[in-house]
């Protein structure tokens, strides 16, 4: 469906997409990175609004800058906000159906259709500056897929949404991935871990990590965890665990804390238990997050060099 190779665009001497290869089939895909990573520039260069520096991009088979025919199989919700505030929703998603090439009569029964799926069918006759941010996202989302592109890119699709609208949407985006393809680009993890989509994570205009979220997950857990200990004694049991050889990096940032990486979290467990036992103060052990959420703040940290 989507074939990037040494993929690079840059602005000048700005590097947006630094040398990005991946290989995506049909079904639900998560761009993940934080604001600024190169996500928007990475959609861009898939939905044809931008043009490759470096390397090649195909989808479908063919590349998609400047190619009609493409193009009309893509549909795309832009992060920004609507521009045009006058319009109301039902003639904004009419004319995108017009722009597609659907006839007078043609388009504004698909733009009812898609308003009607995204919750707006009463509000879709009011001007769009009356409408709230939530709401105006959803006419984006309208607009993205009611000619029924085989592929749907969404950039911050639910930013702004409630949170009934975005489990409604979330389902609504779901379903669609089901029989065609899916791209969602988000800074918030949860919100494409409810897709159960297949994850990338894009880093300073690099992809650091791609596959599904079990196999993101094995990438961090082969690095060791980080367990930190609140302790009066932090030398003392700093000792133990290194006597334990259940010690990959420590680290100890004041006099009352002790941040220990480990391949063998039960074996150190165990060893400070039997410690505490044997009278070592213990007050506090905070185990690294190892949810989605905590595995993508960690390849963060890492790709940053912030993390100990």
């Amino acid at each position: 469906m989507l074939s990037l190779q040494h993929v690079t665009k840059l602005y000048g001497t700005v590097i947006g997409v630094n040398d990005v290869s991946a290989e995506l089939s049909q079904g639900a895909h998560g761009l993940l990175g934080p604001n600024g990573a190169g996500k928007t520039t990475l959609l861009g260069l898939i939905t044809g609004q931008l043009r490759p520096t470096i390397g090649s991009i195909k989808v479908f088979g063919e590349a998609p800058f400047g190619n009609r025919r493409i193009l009309a199989r893509i549909g795309y919700c832009p992060a920004a906000d609507l521009s045009e505030r006058n319009a109301t929703p039902q003639e904004w998603v009419t004319y995108l159906m017009r722009l597609s090439g659907f006839d007078t009569a043609e388009a504004p029964r698909k733009a009812a259709r898609a308003l009607e799926e995204v919750g707006l069918g009463e509000a879709c006759t009011r001007p769009l500056s009356t409408l709230s941010k939530g709401m105006r996202q959803r006419a984006k989302l309208a607009g993205a897929f009611a000619h029924e592109p085989d592929l749907l890119v969404l950039d911050e699709p639910f930013d702004g949404l409630d949170p009934v609208a975005r489990h409604d949407l979330v389902n609504l985006v779901r379903t669609w991935a089901q029989t065609r393809s899916l791209l969602v680009a988000s800074h918030l993890l949860h919100e494409v871990e409810a897709l159960r989509a297949d994850l990338a994570v894009i880093l300073g205009g690099r992809l650091v990590a791609n596959g599904s979220a079990q196999e993101i997950r094995d990438l961090v857990d082969a690095l060791p965890t980080k367990i930190k200990f609140k302790t009066p004694s932090v030398n003392n049991l700093a000792r133990i665990a290194c006597a334990a050889g259940a010690v990959e990096t420590l680290y100890i940032p004041d006099e009352n804390t002790v941040v220990i990486g480990t391949r063998q979290a039960s074996h150190l467990s165990d060893t400070i238990a039997k410690a505490v036992r044997d009278g070592l103060v213990v007050s506090e052990v905070i185990a690294e997050d190892r949810t989605l959420e905590g595995i993508f703040s960690r390849l963060v940290k890492l790709h940053r060099g912030v993390e100990q």
